[in-house]
């Protein structure tokens, strides 16, 4: 039994509402900005209240972007980046799980040597090899197209030993279950694995979209053309200006806007994120 202890109880408390402070007031912050006028911030004061260029800013970012910097409009840059993060996230998933699919229940040569080659994968991310791979992406003809933004980092040690690892819990009565049923391999992993693997799966995709999402070093190298800039980095050059300060309310319009698609899907998936994250027993 617990022990009621109102000390405790507001030490908690406190700690959580501080915690929520920290975080969310630079969010605060970025929204006040957002709907301020380019020289608001100039003065030296921080307003802490909403100005009345809200909707003028944010419609200036999604219709024309900032010429001055070379960004174009927000709305096709987030566009390219909800491909990449749903390219990123959906294949990585389908990838890995097949992988641990594979190397669970399947017996062939070697497979223990094919998951640590795979799972040694993790000390090589695509910062470590990214001349080779920009290489091999501009012989395969895939600049500045999805194709050249997504297939790169398709593989993914991580999610694969995480498939493998659930799916070594589950029972092998199951399998036998459905060998006696006359179910094939591909009909035991749709019928059974799959359903199983549902909050695991929402768990990763919310992970593996946000990471799609913020990535900006590698579109940074593969795409030239406007057409296939990021959201990132378009953040990126609005608050990089050569010969003036940067536009921060048009920067933090983007911003806000730029952060909204992640967190819709974090409120979407929110139950079976947690639920994968914390279920133990399937």
């Amino acid at each position: 039994m617990v022990e009621n202890r109102p000390i405790l109880n507001f030490l908690s408390h406190l700690v959580l509402i501080v915690g929520v402070v920290v975080v969310v007031f630079p969010v605060y912050l970025a929204f006040i900005a957002s709907t301020r006028g380019p020289n608001d911030f100039y003065s030296g004061v921080v307003p802490l209240l909403p100005g009345p260029h809200m909707i003028e800013n944010y419609w200036a970012m999604l219709s024309s972007g900032m010429t001055t910097s070379g960004a174009p409009p927000l709305g096709p840059m987030m566009f390219n980046s909800l491909v990449m993060a749903l390219g990123v996230a959906i294949g990585k998933i389908a990838i890995s799980i097949l992988s641990a699919f594979a190397i669970v229940y399947f017996r062939f040569p070697l497979r223990t040597l094919a998951f640590w080659l795979i799972f040694i994968t993790l000390m090589l991310p695509v910062e470590v090899r990214i001349v080779p791979t920009f290489k091999v992406v501009a012989d395969l003809g895939l600049l500045n197209n999805y194709g050249g933004l997504i297939v790169p980092l398709l593989a993914s040690a991580t999610a694969t030993f995480l498939f493998r690892q659930f799916f070594l819990t589950v029972p092998e009565e199951l399998m036998e279950a459905a060998r006696v049923d006359g179910a094939g391999p591909m009909k035991f992993f749709r019928d059974i694995l799959l359903p199983l693997s549902v909050t695991n799966i929402a768990a990763l995709f919310v992970i593996l979209f946000i990471l799609g999402w913020n990535q900006y070093l590698w579109p940074l190298i593969v795409t030239t053309n406007q057409d296939q800039y990021t959201v990132v980095m378009g953040i990126k050059r609005m608050a990089d200006v050569a010969d003036s300060y940067p536009q921060w309310h048009t920067v933090m319009a983007a911003v806000i806007l730029a952060a909204l698609p992640p967190v819709l899907v974090i409120i979407g998936m929110q139950r079976l994120f947690v639920k994968g994250l914390t279920e133990t027993e399937k």
